[in-house]
């Protein structure tokens, strides 16, 4: 049976494109739907479970990003294996290095068919690599298969959001203090970061939370993950970052979900499938 992708991108012409070069480069390969933003593709793909997706990076409403990190959740792995996540970008040299630097999958905009042809061999190797060998159980065979595919989302998606979101400049320092609005939003107060609990996003907003109050800043969840100090404040869901210091407990539920919950508060918290592997030990 021959391979099947998805392709997700804004621009008509561009999506035509990608799919010639891709005949060219990969004539068995087939194309089973294009998208024209992040909430159709998250549809089509799963509908139709393609081994292979193409995501724009910026898209309008989610962007690629967003939809992968959805897909990450939503994804039947007992009816298909997770696919292949290949980027398609707008040259910028600084994502350029940050993909090449992992050795991560994407595609430039205008296609370059030579760039092109080694991305067609990476997908080619992973998907020959999905292939359950002998050896093994089909059960142990799909759950590293499964893990093998989500560290390589991981290194994908953190790739392309530093791409996006940073400036080849040096870093700053962590955040000590953040400048938030409260409920009602006629107050801005400076809370310390040591009092925050977790970060989550919700529409237009990133709701701050401590263990007795709530604050709302403007700045968005990928923007400010560059200002957190990475052992204090873990990524446990696309759009909650967490104190990593005031997990109290994981829990697994009926349907194999993660949630946590913190010290001074009382509701849980999702984990997502592409952050599951912190708590593995736990």
């Amino acid at each position: 049976m021959n391979p099947t992708a998805l392709i997700a991108e804004d621009e008509p012409l561009l999506a035509q494109a990608l799919k010639a070069e891709l005949a060219a480069a990969w004539p068995e390969l087939q194309i089973v739907a294009t998208a024209g933003d992040g909430r159709s593709a998250v549809r089509e793909a799963l509908r139709l479970l393609p081994q292979v997706l193409f995501f724009d990076i910026r898209m309008p409403g989610l962007d690629g990003l967003g939809a992968a990190a959805e897909l990450a959740d939503s994804w039947p792995t007992d009816e298909a294996p997770m696919p292949q996540l290949v980027f398609v970008t707008a040259y910028d040299e600084y994502a350029a290095r940050a993909f090449e630097a992992e050795a991560i999958d994407y595609v430039l905009k205008p296609v370059q068919p030579a760039r092109l042809q080694k991305t067609v061999a990476r997908l080619q190797q992973a998907l020959a690599a999905q292939q359950p060998s002998s050896s093994a159980s089909p059960a142990v065979a799909n759950d590293e298969a499964l893990e093998r595919t989500l560290a390589q989302w991981r290194q994908v998606l953190a790739a392309a959001g530093t791409g996006a979101t940073v400036s080849a400049t040096a870093p700053s320092a962590p955040l000590r203090m953040i400048a938030a609005s409260d409920a009602g939003g006629s107050t801005v107060r400076m809370v310390p970061i040591d009092e925050v609990l977790y970060f989550e996003a919700a529409d237009k907003y990133l709701r701050v939370l401590t263990a007795t109050h709530e604050y709302l800043i403007r700045t968005p969840l990928k923007q400010l993950l560059t200002q957190l100090d990475a052992d204090t404040f873990w990524q446990v869901h696309r759009a909650v970052v967490v104190r990593s210091a005031a997990i109290e407990s994981v829990h697994r539920d009926e349907a194999g979900k993660l949630h946590l919950t913190l010290r001074g508060r009382a509701e849980k918290i999702p984990v997502s499938r592409l952050y599951a592997h912190l708590f593995r030990a736990m």
